[in-house]
């Protein structure tokens, strides 16, 4: 279903006037409009992306629908939103690429059986001083990434990526980096 800016316009104004089955039906018409931006601006991203882009849209427009102005049409408001999303995606996606690996399975080589022992990477670890420590344990062991690594740690994202970067460039030097 098609809906014009002034149909947009009527269902919000409704909505916000505490119409349920309006607000409702003012959901149902911009999400696949969102939809369709997140699909052509995250061109080659995965189709969770996108899915992510429009409920992180829909739940904007909910948590932000009082900042609409009434006189003004809704489109222009919910697309600056939805391109908000759009960036905070891209920024959480960065320069990775997702494949699925499903499609490269019979051509990747076979695991090796060449593993670190928990006692090396403890020795390893007591070599570093304790933030460094707890930097890399969290992001190369837990698995954690950079943010909320700082956020765990109440530390700033660029501090948590200097003392990573120096516990392994430490832990390189210290146990050889053999190549």
């Amino acid at each position: 279903m098609t809906s014009t800016d002034e149909d947009l316009d009527h269902l919000l104004e409704r909505a916000m006037a505490g119409d349920e089955k309006a607000y409702a039906g003012f959901l149902g018409a911009v999400a696949p409009l969102v939809r369709a931006v997140a699909r052509r601006k995250l061109a080659g991203g995965a189709a969770s992306d996108v899915e992510d882009v429009v409920q992180e849209t829909l739940l904007a427009v909910h948590l932000k629908r009082h900042t609409w102005r009434p006189s003004e049409p809704v489109r222009p408001w919910l697309y600056a939103i939805a391109r908000y999303k759009i960036v905070d995606a891209y920024r959480r996606r960065g320069r990775r690429v997702h494949v699925d690996i499903e499609d490269f399975a019979e051509t990747l080589a076979q695991p090796q059986e060449d593993t670190v022992s928990g006692g090396e990477v403890a020795r390893a670890l007591g070599t570093l001083s304790p933030g460094q420590r707890v930097v890399v344990q969290s992001i190369t062991l837990d698995g954690l990434s950079i943010g909320e690594t700082a956020r765990q740690l109440n530390m700033k994202e660029t501090a948590v990526r200097v003392a990573l970067h120096r516990g392994l460039a430490a832990i390189a030097a210290r146990f050889g980096q053999k190549s």
